[in-house]
């Protein structure tokens, strides 16, 4: 299926959330390694699960917090 049009915003900026949130766990999860007191409040069974949904609510948000882009080339339903 060819795409119809423009990337909209809304994937623009959940994808671009998504990235730098990925880079930040990252970047946060090396220097962890130093100093594992950075996360020390979490239970260790826990703390995957809090790490790895911290992208998709960063990206959640930042998917309803945009706007839709106009499609006037949709027509009226």
């Amino acid at each position: 299926m060819a795409a119809a049009g423009p990337i909209e915003r809304k994937v623009t900026w959940a994808t671009a959330a998504a990235y730098l949130t990925s880079s930040g766990l990252l970047g946060v999860l090396a220097a962890a390694q130093d100093n594992a007191r950075i996360l020390e409040p979490m239970p260790d069974s826990i703390s995957p699960l809090v790490l790895s949904l911290i992208p998709g609510l960063i990206t959640l948000a930042a998917g309803w917090k945009a706007r839709h882009t106009p499609r006037p080339d949709l027509g009226q339903r």
